[in-house]
């Protein structure tokens, strides 16, 4: 086992609660946040901001270009795909984590920059964004001694490894303030798509439901590459700058921008999405979704309150006319409530007051810090 230094106790100004020093991780490729796309380190880089906002010491290990309110670690190796640079990565993260005192681990990366750490005491979090892998939870959990636990952001995307190990769910969330509440807009708004340009994102249906809907649509986001074939044909083809738009990559600016001006954002996907923040980012505008009943769209928006959630492309399309029984206000305070940046950190700092008792093997309290 390595001999992890134990931290001290760390008093917050005037309310006697503890502050904590906390470990987060975060992909090597891009960097946190991201200038476009990148999901998962945009919620890093939300949860960063917000635990050393409340007086907690946040080390984020991270792609060397980031911009952190935490203490930047960069990862050596650029690639987690690698063998050379996982090795890397594990090593700079174990010689830190070892004479760092912190309180505890979240990781945001690979279970494999975790593996010489697995047998410390130290309470661990693994947070997963993406598939879950059945044999790396067996693994954790084994060689951890339970020391490591996993959360996930919505209860689709364990519901076939939930016994596997110990699992938490805390959703993902945006910084709410970056995305402006629009009380009302124009009678011809348009429907948008956000998102990567490519089959199981559904964009070729968000043009047919705004078509036949007859509303205008703009489309953003990337073509990832490989897709640029499949986006020519069924995307690229219907734009023509009138009925169908197309806006290519777009900025956290002009994402809010995007979507505090549309009537509705189309989340048609065809693929178990594990959340899909760009839907929060749109509710915390005001703007409903309105999504296929598919991974944990059911989970992030409320039917019927903050959106519609259906099991066709024709319900969709009758669902546009209904848009107008959607108060935005209320999609505005559901983001409030469940996916803003408190309400996450409230849902991390959570679980490392569970794991920290555990630990201690007696109850303590670690108090939320607001």
């Amino acid at each position: 086992m390595l001999p992890v230094r134990r931290p001290r106790a760390r008093a917050l100004g005037g309310g006697g609660c503890v502050s904590l020093r906390i470990a987060l991780t975060a992909d090597p490729e891009l960097p946190v946040p991201p200038q476009f796309y990148g999901g998962i380190e945009r919620v890093v880089d939300m949860l960063a901001r917000e635990l050393s906002a409340r007086g907690h010491e946040v080390t984020l290990f991270a792609h060397p270009e980031s911009r952190t309110a935490a203490t930047l670690r960069a990862w050596p190796g650029a690639s987690s795909g690698r063998a050379a640079h996982t090795v890397a990565n594990a090593a700079t993260l174990a010689r830190h984590v070892v004479s760092g005192g912190f309180d505890v681990l979240h990781s945001f990366s690979r279970v494999a920059y975790l593996l010489p750490l697995l047998p410390a005491r130290l309470p661990k979090l693994m947070s997963y964004q993406r598939a879950v892998a059945p044999r790396s939870v067996r693994i954790g959990t084994r060689l951890s001694g339970g020391s490591l636990w996993f959360s996930a952001i919505s209860q689709a995307m364990i519901r076939d490894v939930r016994d596997l190990g110990t699992w938490r769910v805390v959703p993902n969330g945006v910084p709410a303030e970056r995305f402006p509440f629009v009380p009302r807009v124009d009678g011809d708004a348009p429907l948008v798509f956000l998102g990567r340009v490519e089959e199981i994102k559904g964009p070729h249906l968000a043009i047919e439901i705004a078509k036949r809907a007859g509303k205008r649509l703009v489309i953003a986001g990337n073509i990832p590459r490989g897709h640029e074939g499949w986006a020519a044909q069924h995307v690229l083809a219907h734009v023509d700058g009138d009925a169908v738009s197309y806006v290519g990559p777009v900025d956290d600016a002009a994402k809010a921008t995007l979507l505090g001006g549309a009537c509705g954002f189309l989340m048609p996907i065809l693929w178990e999405e594990p959340f899909g923040i760009v839907m929060a980012e749109a509710m915390a505008c005001g703007t409903p979704v309105l999504a296929l009943a598919r991974g944990a769209a059911p989970e992030v928006v409320a039917h019927g309150v903050t959106g519609w959630v259906c099991d066709t492309v024709n319900e969709l399309v009758c669902a546009v006319a209904r848009l107008g029984d959607i108060e935005r206000q209320a999609c505005r305070a559901r983001v409030l409530s469940h996916y803003s940046a408190q309400a996450v950190t409230d849902g991390y700092l959570a679980v490392y007051q569970e794991l920290i008792a555990r630990r201690a093997q007696a109850p303590v309290h670690y108090a939320v810090q607001h």
